[in-house]
């Protein structure tokens, strides 16, 4: 750990002395995806980085990737308790190979190795740590622009917005699953049936899957039912084992979560998006009834370079913890960074969430993005949750007042070179009635600055 410490800032030195040199016309389409899928026209030798050299002198039937990713994160009053501060620095390294034998099969390997340092207040295991593991291992049968293709092994799950479904990128150490997945695509209509397990991410043993986990569906995308907008119906089904009925025993959790997502534009250049989702199923004797709604809409103010976003999202909650009905939506495993707030502190569970922001798309290559966010419990005998899903706080006989707080939130992205990205970012929450009274209340404000650079990225 000391050691990686040590070389955590040549590598940043070397990251930015690196994309110095960098070709911009070589590199602005290498950094989309670790499949190579075009041939870049050479830049002179003394114009590319030494590292992205390397897959010149390759054979083209093989490519490699990596990406080099610095995030330092700060938190004032964490868990909103006074003077529960922390400073810390997340590192993650990922390096990609893709061989391609054929114009039919491709495999693809990625090792990564997670690391964090300085942090001192909480858990420091996953998702803040993965040492050196295989993150991603899989074959694809098929041609990725034909009709049919098949991909088995390690991989990413990742639909619609991903507020159920998700890689979690934003994470140090991200999410995948062992799965099989097959891919059916027609003029206006692709369909994708899977059958996965989470991988649990063991930060001293090799990453493994299963225990019990099971995780299968199917997601539909057509634009040919509504004109100028995208129908997403889904069906997924959860097994899982190990969970606490409401009566305290240790059973069997079978789940469906049926839904669609629809998004498309308006006349004006109105942009409108709507998921609804239901779950049924059981844990053990408990019966699952729950059901969850996102609804936003997108304006354009003075033209396209400012938008106007306006954003409702609710999640059902429990009422009665002794009652057999297991109310809570189940949020499954989704990417939720930024989706209810910038600071993670709110999920998709039990929750009344409102959001206004304004999307600057360009100032001089600065976009920029300011929310403003309110939540409110949606039943006050249950807890809030964080966007992991984990339960933050509860009021034993219910809460007399609902609302959890306000949020003031701005982040920016911003490309220093082709391959060096540069990420900010700052949220403050002001606790509520129901923060003030189930913790200590205290204000909650967090930082971010990211560095992102990629190299052996030349195709």
């Amino acid at each position: 750990m000391r050691i990686y410490r040590s070389v955590r800032p040549t590598l940043l030195a070397l990251a930015l002395s690196s994309a110095l040199f960098a070709d911009p016309a070589l590199v602005a389409a290498q950094s989309a995806s670790p499949a190579p899928q075009t041939v870049a026209v050479p830049a002179p030798a003394t114009a590319v980085p030494v590292p992205n050299r390397l897959n010149r002198v390759l054979p083209p039937w093989i490519r490699l990737r990596a990406e080099f990713r610095e995030r330092m994160e700060g938190m004032d009053n964490s868990g909103f308790v006074d003077g529960r501060d922390d400073l810390f620095y997340l590192s993650r390294l990922r390096v990609n190979a893709t061989i391609t034998p054929s114009k039919m099969l491709s495999f693809q390997v990625q090792a990564q190795d997670a690391r964090v340092a300085d942090k001192t207040v909480g858990a420091t295991g996953t998702p803040f740590r993965a040492t050196i593991d295989v993150r991603t291992a899989f074959a694809d049968i098929g041609r990725a622009a034909g009709s049919v293709m098949v991909r088995a092994g390690r991989q990413e799950l990742a639909f619609g917005e991903q507020r159920l479904v998700g890689h979690l990128a934003w994470a140090n150490a991200a999410r995948t699953f062992d799965a099989g997945r097959v891919t059916i695509k027609r003029k206006r209509t692709q369909v994708d049936l899977f059958a996965a397990s989470v991988v649990r991410i063991l930060p001293d043993e090799w990453d493994k899957s299963g225990n019990g986990n099971r995780f299968a569906g199917a997601y539909i995308s057509t634009t040919a039912l509504v004109p100028k907008s995208t129908v997403e119906p889904y069906v997924f089904y959860r097994q899982d084992r190990g969970l606490k009925a409401e009566s305290g025993a240790i059973d069997r959790l079978q789940q469906e979560t049926i839904g669609v997502r629809w998004v498309g534009t308006l006349p004006s250049k109105f942009e409108y998006g709507v998921e609804t989702a239901i779950q049924r199923g059981s844990l053990g004797p408990d019966d699952v009834q729950a059901w969850a709604g996102h609804f936003q809409i997108k304006t354009p103010v003075f033209g396209p370079a400012l938008r106007a976003t306006t954003e409702y999202n609710y999640a059902t909650g429990d009422h009665n913890a002794t009652d057999g009905v297991r109310g809570t939506f189940d949020q499954l495993y989704p990417t939720p960074h930024d989706k209810y707030g910038l600071a993670d502190q709110v999920g998709w569970r039990n929750i009344h969430h409102v959001r206004a922001g304004l999307e600057i798309a360009k100032i001089k290559g600065w976009p920029i993005n300011a929310n403003y966010h309110t939540w409110w419990l949606a039943d006050g005998h249950d807890g809030l949750y964080l966007a992991s899903g984990a339960l933050l706080a509860r009021i034993a006989g219910g809460a007399p007042d609902r609302h959890v707080g306000q949020e003031v939130d701005l982040q920016f992205a911003h490309a220093l070179t082709p391959q060096l990205q540069l990420a900010a970012g700052y949220a403050y929450i002001a606790p509520g009635a129901f923060l003030k009274a189930a913790t200590p209340g205290k204000a909650y404000s967090t930082p971010f600055v990211m560095l992102t650079y990629v190299f052996l990225a030349e195709k």
